[in-house]
């Protein structure tokens, strides 16, 4: 589970089973994702990430928390770097403008991702970075897409809270729209490597 919460309500969870689909970011390489009340997560030298939409009493969510685990890790690497960013987890947070929301209601993932209104936070463990730092995606137009270092590269297990409207405004300026989506993914392509994580 993944826990998402507005700004004066409870938290809500999401399960990673009903609504989730793997979307396939190279055409021959594919991850293995175990799907239910949990996300387990095998990269074998390969990349892609799993997805889902988010109701629309999930839009206006600010906050987040789960739990990951990571079993065994890629390397450090430069998460700035296109091609060159391999990472165990990243957790992205998908916005648009509550029109645009409205309007692609019915938008997989590729064509959310190509609409230059959709602003991504993306929270990684991975990379030499030092938690926090904000990194501008190497993907995508300029100013769409950041990552936040969370964690290192490395092993273990660790409890997270982000808060969205606070890394939106350090990432994009202003307030998010509404949040219509949620994706993982784990990157071992570049570096050849593998991983075996989960995350709930």
């Amino acid at each position: 589970l993944l826990a998402l919460a507005t700004a004066t309500a409870h938290a809500a969870p999401v399960a990673f089973s009903d609504g989730w689909a793997e979307q396939r970011l190279k055409l021959f390489s594919s991850n293995d994702y175990t799907f239910g009340t949990d996300l387990g997560i095998r990269s074998d030298g390969s990349v892609s990430l799993a997805w889902t939409r988010l109701p629309r009493a999930e839009w206006r969510a600010r906050a987040a928390s789960w739990n990951w685990t990571v079993q065994q890790s890629v390397p450090p690497t430069d998460l700035a770097l296109k091609g060159g960013d391999d990472r165990n987890i990243s957790v992205y947070f998908v916005f648009l403008p509550e029109d645009q929301a409205l309007a692609t209601e019915s938008a997989g993932i590729r064509s959310l991702l190509g609409n230059d209104q959709v602003r991504v936070l993306q929270y990684a463990w991975g990379g030499n970075h030092a938690r926090g730092q904000v990194i501008p995606s190497p993907y995508g137009p300029a100013g769409q897409g950041v990552t936040v270092a969370l964690r290192q590269a490395s092993t273990g297990s660790h409890s997270e809270n982000v808060d969205l409207t606070r890394d939106y405004a350090a990432a994009f300026g202003g307030v998010p729209g509404a949040l219509v989506g949620l994706a993982v993914s784990a990157d071992s392509d570049d570096t050849d490597s593998e991983i075996r994580a989960a995350l709930g």
